[in-house]
C-alpha cells in the first residue's frame, strides 16, 4: 500500500462489500459468448481480470474486445484466438498491431474526445467493462488511479463492471473516483503496477526537442503525445518559469520540472496550480509521486481533450508527432502507407484546441528520416494509403531536427519551400525537383537546384536598440522571398539606388533568389528581423561574396527607411567580420557611390585596416582583418 494513502482506504472493505467480493474467475464467468468487453487503459490494464478472460477463450465465441492503449501482455490478441476474441483498439499498440495489419482486428480511427459519447449514445454498447481501482475508503469511494481517460465513461455505461482492487494503485485526485456501488464485482488483487521506462532520446529527438523548446514561452500550458520525440521536448524546459501542464498522460520526466520549479501552473486560466491529465504511464516512482498528491488532477477525456476547454487556457502548446508530412502540409499519424501503425488519439483534439488558445501554438514535430536515413519523413505526395490525421488547414509550426516551418497562413509555394527547408539535406534538392513538377512551386525555382541550403544557427545574433526594440540577425533562409520583396517595396528611391546604383522599379526574381538561395560558406546573408503578428519583417540585409583568388569577399549592406541612423549596418559588418574570419577570409571589399556618406562612416569606423580610393566615380575599399 502507497505510503500517502495509507489510512484512507477502508482496512475492512472486503468484509464491507462482501456479496460483491470475487475471485478473478468468478467475476470473469458472469462475461457471455458475443459481449462486447472493455479493457482499462496502458499500465492500468487489469491484467489478473485479462488472464481470467483469457482463460475462459474457449467458452466465449465471438467476444469483442475494446480498449484504448493496451501495454504489456495482451494475452487475447493471439492469432489462435481470433474466433473467440475480436480485438477493436482506438490506438493501435505493438502488441496488437501484427494482429490488426492481417485483418484478424479492427481499428477505429476517431479522436479521444469523441470516444465518450459513441458509449453514452448506445453507438458502441459495452456489455462488460474491465477496470482496476485503487481499494475504497470509509465512505466507499475508490480511485480509478492512473487511468481515468475513456474508463470512467466505460465503467459508467457498461452492463457489468468488474474491478481489479489493488493497493498498490495510486489514489490520483481530481475527477478520478467511482463508488462501489457502482461496480458490480470486486476482485482483490495485490500485484505491482505495470511499469513503463521513459522513453530513450537520441541525438535528433533532443535537436528536435531544442527546437520545440524555442518555441514555449514562459507561462505557457503544455501537453506533450506519447512517443520519445514529444518527450525530449521536456529536458529542455528546465530554464523555463511558470509552465502549467494540461495533457491527456505524462511520463515520469514531469517530476523533475515540478521540483525544478519550472512547473508551477501559476498563469493557466483554468485550473491553476493543477497537473491536469487523463492518464500517465512511468515506473514505480511516478506512481508513487502522483500518490494523493494535491498537485495532479485526473480528469475523464471528455473534459481533458476537449477542444473548448483546452482553447480557454492561456498559450496552450500542444506538441504531437506524425509519421509523414507531404509539402502541403497534409499531416499523416496514424499509418505507414496502408498499414494502420498507431492512431489519431489526441492529435486533433489538442492541435485545435491549441490553436484557438490566447498565444497559444500546435506544433507537430517528427525526425526528418526513419528507417535509418533511408526514407523522407517528409514528402512530395503522402504514400498510397496513408490516412490523414491532422488537415493541411489545420497545422500550424512543424518541426523537425533541422528546424522549424511555420504553415498556418502560407500559400502552398511558402508551405513546400518551408518544409523543404527542415528536411534532411540529402532529400532536399530531390524535393524540390519533385515539388517543380508537381507545380507546387513555379519553373522559375529550377534555378535553384544544387543551392538550397541552410545557414547555422550559429550565425544568430541580437541586437537591443535604445527604444527597447530587439532585432534578431539569423542567415537568411529559403522562406524569405516575400520578406525580401516587402522590405524592397517599402524603400525609398533614394536607398534603391545608393543600394543598387541604379533606379530600379522592381527586384528581379533571379535577384531575390541571388540573395536567398546561397551555400552560406562563400555566401553569406544575414537579415536583421523584427516580430510581427504575421510573423516578422526584414528590416536589414547585409552579405558577402567570396573571391577565392584573392581570399577576400565583397560586402553590401541594406537597411529599411525608419530604421537608418540606428547603427544597424555598423552591427552588420562587425558581425559579418567575425563570420568571415572564422572562414579564414583575409577581408572585405566594396565599393559605394560618393553621395553614400553614411555607409562611408561605417566602414572608416569599422576598427579594420581600411584603404578607399577613388575609381571611375566610385569609392572603392578595402579592408583588412
Amino acid at each position: 500500500m502507497n505510503e500517502r494513502s495509507k489510512g484512507i482506504y477502508d482496512p475492512d472493505w472486503q468484509n464491507q462489500y462482501s456479496s460483491m467480493v470475487a475471485t478473478a474467475s468468478e467475476a470473469i464467468s458472469h462475461i457471455q459468448p458475443g459481449n462486447r468487453v472493455f479493457i482499462g487503459t496502458g499500465c492500468a490494464q487489469p491484467l489478473a481480470l485479462v488472464i481470467a478472460l483469457t482463460d475462459r477463450a474457449g467458452e466465449l465465441a465471438d467476444t469483442k474486445i475494446v480498449h484504448l492503449l493496451t501495454k504489456g501482455d495482451a494475452p487475447y490478441a493471439d492469432e489462435a484466438l481470433t474466433e473467440n476474441f475480436r480485438i477493436n483498439s482506438f490506438f493501435i499498440s505493438e502488441n496488437t498491431r501484427g494482429l490488426i495489419r492481417e485483418g484478424l482486428g479492427d481499428y477505429t480511427p476517431i479522436s479521444l474526445s469523441d470516444i465518450p459519447r459513441l458509449f453514452s449514445s448506445g453507438q458502441l454498447p459495452l456489455d462488460a467493462a474491465l477496470i482496476q481501482v485503487t481499494p475504497p475508503d470509509d465512505r466507499g469511494i475508490c480511485s480509478l488511479g492512473i487511468s481515468v481517460d475513456i474508463v470512467r465513461s466505460a465503467a459508467e455505461n457498461a452492463s457489468l463492471v468488474i474491478a481489479q482492487v489493488n493497493p498498490n494503485m495510486p489514489r490520483t485526485l481530481g475527477d478520478s473516483f467511482i463508488h462501489v456501488h457502482d461496480m458490480d464485482y470486486l476482485v482483490p488483487i495485490d500485484l505491482p503496477l505495470l511499469e513503463i521506462q521513459p522513453p530513450e532520446t537520441t541525438e535528433v529527438t533532443r535537436q528536435i526537442g531544442e527546437n520545440v523548446a524555442a518555441l514555449i514561452e514562459n507561462g505557457s500550458t503544455i501537453e506533450l503525445g506519447i512517443g520519445s520525440v514529444s518527450q525530449s521536448v521536456l529536458g529542455f524546459l528546465k530554464g523555463k518559469q511558470d509552465l502549467g501542464v494540461h495533457t491527456e498522460t505524462f511520463t515520469d520526466s514531469i517530476i523533475d520540472l515540478i521540483e525544478s520549479g519550472a512547473i508551477t501552473g501559476t498563469h493557466k486560466s483554468t485550473d491553476r496550480g493543477k497537473v491536469v491529465a487523463s492518464f500517465c504511464m512511468g515506473t514505480q516512482r511516478l506512481y508513487d509521486y502522483i500518490d494523493n498528491n494535491p498537485v495532479f488532477s485526473f480528469r475523464p477525456t471528455e473534459y481533458v481533450n476537449d477542444p473548448l476547454v483546452i482553447g480557454k487556457q492561456n498559450k496552450q502548446v500542444a506538441v504531437n508527432s506524425a509519421l509523414e508530412v507531404d509539402l502541403t502540409g497534409q499531416i499523416c499519424a496514424d499509418s505507414l502507407g496502408d498499414e494502420f501503425y498507431s492512431g489519431i488519439g489526441g492529435q486533433v483534439d489538442f492541435n485545435r484546441g491549441a490553436a484557438r488558445s490566447p498565444g497559444g501554438k500546435a506544433i507537430i514535430a517528427l525526425p526528418s528520416t526513419a528507417s535509418n536515413g533511408t526514407i523522407s519523413r517528409i514528402v512530395t505526395r503522402l504514400s498510397p494509403g496513408a490516412g490523414i490525421v491532422t488537415p493541411r488547414g489545420d497545422v500550424h509550426y512543424v518541426v523537425t531536427e533541422y528546424g522549424v516551418a511555420y504553415l498556418h497562413g502560407k500559400s502552398i509555394q511558402e508551405r513546400a519551400l518551408g518544409l523543404i527547408s527542415i528536411a534532411h539535406p540529402d532529400y532536399r534538392v530531390n524535393l524540390l525537383s519533385e515539388a517543380i513538377e508537381a507545380k507546387l512551386l513555379h519553373e522559375g525555382m529550377s534555378n535553384i537546384e544544387g543551392r538550397f541550403n541552410i545557414g547555422s544557427p550559429e550565425l544568430r545574433g541580437s541586437m537591443l536598440q535604445d527604444d527597447g526594440i530587439l532585432i534578431n540577425f539569423r542567415p537568411i533562409h529559403p522562406t524569405d522571398p516575400e520578406r525580401i520583396k516587402d522590405m524592397f517595396y517599402t524603400l525609398s528611391e533614394e536607398s534603391v539606388y545608393l543600394r543598387f546604383m541604379q533606379k530600379l522599379k522592381r527586384i528581379q526574381e533571379k535577384q531575390i533568389h541571388d540573395f536567398v538561395f546561397i551555400d552560406h560558406r562563400n555566401e553569406v546573408t544575414i537579415v536583421g528581423t523584427v516580430p510581427e503578428a504575421h510573423g516578422e519583417d526584414i528590416i536589414a540585409m547585409g552579405g558577402y561574396y567570396l573571391d577565392p583568388k584573392i581570399n577576400r569577399a565583397e560586402v553590401a549592406f541594406l537597411v529599411r527607411d525608419g530604421w537608418q541612423g540606428k547603427k544597424i549596418a555598423t552591427y552588420l559588418l562587425k558581425h559579418l567580420t567575425n563570420i568571415a574570419r572564422r572562414s579564414g577570409i583575409a577581408g572585405f571589399v566594396a565599393e559605394t557611390l560618393p553621395q553614400n556618406k553614411a555607409m562611408q562612416s561605417v566602414f572608416n569606423n569599422s576598427g579594420l585596416k581600411v584603404n578607399s580610393k577613388l575609381e571611375d566615380g566610385m569609392y572603392v575599399y578595402e579592408m583588412e582583418f
